[in-house]
């Protein structure tokens, strides 16, 4: 692969990983979350989402595509790259191998995930109720809740560290200081975005426990 050619993929798996597939991540947690709120908030939710004009068409195109590009080529880096871990050992180079593993686990619990609450859902019409519910039914499992947790929070380390890469690749945070200042906040973001995650995973085995009384 010329160096032109590698350059030009590597911008685009950046891009990608924020625009539009990050603030996915992040819409599609704060979606979730709704179902703190009950079962009827997040069917509605849901349903105000399903209603949106050309919804299959901003899918492929405008989220499973990109999301492929960037996982598929994320597994050729984290395959063919070298962190130099034994001969560097510093915050970032650890950061850096840690950004590779979760890229690999978040690909794994992503394509899980999909087929699992939307594929389905396609194939067979569910409706937004029906959906609440097999969601609930899935995730009422300990060891799935487990899975899942793991899932979220490479996920949003993923993305969070990626944020940090993003702006200094992209010449944004230059100097020492200004990536300091991104770390925290970075930081304050995977806390944040993680426990909205977290809450609405749990909030769904209270889901199952409503829906099992109606």
């Amino acid at each position: 692969m010329s160096k032109h050619r590698s350059f030009f993929n590597r911008r685009l798996h950046s891009l990608l990983g924020v625009i539009p597939v990050g603030f996915f991540l992040v819409e599609h947690l704060i979606t979730n979350y709704e179902a703190t709120k009950g079962v009827n908030a997040f069917v509605e939710q849901v349903e105000w989402i399903w209603g949106i004009p050309f919804l299959p068409v901003l899918e492929i195109f405008f989220i499973f595509l990109p999301l492929l590009y960037h996982g598929v080529y994320g597994l050729y880096i984290a395959f063919t790259g070298s962190n130099n871990l034994k001969n560097f050992s510093t915050f970032r180079n650890v950061m850096f191998m840690l950004q590779r593993v979760t890229g690999v686990i978040t690909l794994i619990f992503v394509t899980m995930h999909v087929w699992e609450t939307r594929l389905k859902v396609a194939l067979y019409d569910y409706s937004a109720h029906e959906l609440a519910g097999m969601t609930a039914q899935l995730l009422s499992d300990p060891v799935t809740q487990v899975w899942y947790a793991i899932g979220i929070l490479a996920a949003v380390f993923h993305f969070s560290n990626g944020m940090w890469s993003f702006l200094v690749s992209w010449g944004i945070t230059v100097g020492p200081r200004a990536q300091r200042v991104s770390s925290y906040v970075w930081a304050v973001v995977f806390v944040l975005v993680s426990y909205v995650g977290l809450r609405a995973l749990f909030a769904f085995g209270d889901l199952a426990n409503q829906l099992a009384q109606r």
